[in-house]
């Protein structure tokens, strides 16, 4: 049996109902800081070229070097939780986030913030799989762990969208490294709270942790990533600097995925992936991303360089998504519960599809009920299909696996962003570049400068002057508009590949008693029993005269015949209790496992 949940003084077990939903706050608080910084650099971006001057290559790793660092090490520190604890993990990953930020904010070379972003990478990756792998095990019930979700995903929706805002504000009334200094104020909050507050719990300890199988899964999505970063920025293919890393990292990925499944002890069950349910999650939260993250990056462009409004307008303007994006994970719970995994994803993909198909009405003018529509229908529809995908996938891994699980998921959902940006950012280039290719009275050398962004365009345009940068400043607005346009189709069309990948989700939310969820409460509370009378015991007998205190039968002398088997640990009250009391026949689980109901331990975990 996997280690059980280890209760710290004054605080109860970490299933308990008194302390579960403060759990909770403290986990949402940290998400909230993560996706804050996922998002908040976006509207910074014109500022910060304007006084770093990065090339086209340095701003796309300055963007992008958080998430990519992010997705190659969340294996890593999602397993090592399981083994060290998670909270643990935590704590570490709050401390290297609050000094990177501090790095961030006072860079002044480009290669400085690729670092410092590349840091705050290594922070999220201790962070984002902790707090689901809690999640996952603070909440053995499926009905409370699905509110507790759906909560989570809401608060990242507030923090994504409240990171264009606060950016907004931050740019506008003092500079782009303000947009990073604000975490330092957040971990002053939320470190003494986890210290105070989140349990300590762990998975198995079978065995040595796979250094090397960590590493190698870390290097695998890493050069994956690298190399579609680099196809996105406009290499060769097959360049040996796009390809090399493209096919390093598919190679270490295979060779991986073969050490997994020899070992006694993996660090992920690969048994997971057999499991319809939990594959086909993980598939739907990778296209989600790849249709989405990259096209959020250009509608913002698209709100400040070609409408004009400023960072605080273009940080209002997503707000109807952020709202839209918080009553989808409010109501989750019970649209899951009604609708059942297969409808949920579907539709939520059907309904993004069609907010983006509507978002290709856009055009040189601003069109704010268009924009506020589509924004709505884009939150909703896009928390929908996200929310379902991460419940079904957590309801799949057992409470001893849980990190390796939220790992696998946020691996997924970091790979699918980082993918996006650079797919949608070459079809937004392939599309926008040949707009700028003839411009009357522009030099080739300054439509080659143009076709880099728009954003470098007019500032090409502004220093041509005259009619020339006139015209050259009206293509590149028109040549960005049409691109946007392409990469909406192209973003539609890997949404309804996801409605239809959905058709193999379970068509309805089984809730199955979590027998090992249970187990293991029961076999704690047992334990803090045990030790609460062996105090009182003692004291008893420090009092003079007073009774000796009569120590409980050992609880396998409670029913008769029971024996030990050797090496193993004596049985609870609580297992005994589950023992003794009539089983049921086995019920199937979602992934095909049984479990009989075990009455007297698992009424406690719910």
């Amino acid at each position: 049996m996997s280690r059980t949940i280890t209760a710290r003084s004054g605080r109860n077990a970490a299933g308990g109902d008194a302390n579960r939903w403060a759990v909770l706050v403290v986990l949402c608080v940290s998400l909230l800081l993560v996706a804050l910084d996922a998002t908040i650099l976006h509207v910074a971006v014109p500022s910060l070229t304007e006084n770093l001057r990065p090339g086209a290559t340095e701003l796309l790793w300055i963007v992008d070097a958080y998430p990519l660092v992010c997705a190659s090490l969340l294996i890593l520190f999602g397993t090592l939780g399981d083994r060290i604890g998670r909270r643990r993990v935590l704590l570490l990953g709050y401390g290297i986030f609050g000094l990177a930020s501090a790095v961030a904010a006072l860079a002044t070379e480009p290669w400085v913030l690729i670092g410092a972003r590349a840091l705050l990478g290594v922070g999220g990756a201790m962070i984002m799989p902790a707090t689901l792998s809690i999640i996952r095990t603070v909440f053995p019930d499926r009905r409370e762990r699905a509110t507790a979700i759906g909560i989570w995903t809401a608060v990242a929706a507030i923090g994504a969208a409240a990171g264009p805002v606060l950016g907004g504000f931050l740019v506008e009334h003092y500079w782009w490294g303000s947009v990073f200094l604000i975490n330092i104020p957040l971990m002053a909050l939320i470190l003494p709270l986890a210290r105070r507050l989140l349990p300590e719990s762990r998975g198995s300890a079978e065995g040595p942790w796979d250094v090397l199988g960590a590493l190698m899964a870390a290097a695998g999505v890493l050069g994956c990533v690298l190399g579609v970063k680099r196809v996105g920025a406009g290499e060769p293919l097959f360049s040996a600097l796009t390809a090399g890393p493209l096919l390093a990292g598919a190679l270490l990925l295979v060779l991986f995925v073969r050490r997994q499944r020899r070992r006694t002890h993996p660090l992920i069950d690969m048994r997971l992936f057999s499991r319809p349910a939990f594959t086909t999650s993980v598939g739907c939260i990778v296209l989600a991303m790849l249709a989405l993250v990259g096209l959020e990056l250009i509608a913002v462009q698209y709100l400040q360089l070609v409408l004009g409004l400023s960072p605080l307008e273009t940080g209002l303007r997503l707000l109807p998504l952020t709202f839209a994006a918080m009553a989808a994970g409010a109501t989750g719970s019970y649209t899951l519960r009604r609708i059942g995994p297969r409808r949920m994803v579907g539709w939520g993909f059907l309904l993004t599809a069609a907010a983006v198909l509507l978002l290709t009405f856009m055009g040189q003018h601003d069109r704010p009920l268009l924009l506020t529509a589509g924004f709505v229908l884009l939150g909703f529809g896009l928390q929908t299909t996200l929310f379902s995908a991460y419940e079904s996938m957590l309801s799949e891994a057992p409470p001893r696996s849980a990190g390796g699980a939220a790992a696998i998921g946020e691996t997924s959902y970091q790979l699918g962003a980082g993918m996006g940006i650079a797919l949608l950012g070459s079809v937004m280039n392939a599309a926008y570049a040949p707009g700028l290719a003839d411009v009357p009275g522009v030099p080739a050398a300054a439509s080659g400068a143009a076709a880099n962004s728009l954003g470098e365009a007019y500032q090409v345009a502004e220093r041509l002057g005259g009619a020339a940068g006139e015209a050259l400043h009206t293509a590149a607005r028109h040549a960005f508009v049409d691109g946007l346009h392409l990469t909406l189709f192209v973003s539609a069309g890997l949404l309804l590949a996801g409605a239809a990948m959905a058709l193999r989700l379970p068509r309805v939310m089984e809730c199955p008693v979590d027998v090992e969820a249970a187990v293991e409460e029961a076999a704690a509370e047992a334990a803090a029993e045990a030790e609460a009378e062996a105090k009182a015991a003692a004291g008893a007998k420090a009092v003079p005269g007073a009774a000796p205190a009569v120590a409980p039968a050992p609880a396998r002398d409670a029913v008769p015949g029971a024996a030990r088997v050797p090496g193993q640990p004596v049985s609870s009250p609580a297992d005994t209790a589950a023992a003794a009391a009539p089983q049921d026949p086995p019920r199937p689980l979602p992934g095909g496992g049984q479990a009989g109901t075990m009455r007297g331990a698992a009424t406690r975990a719910r």
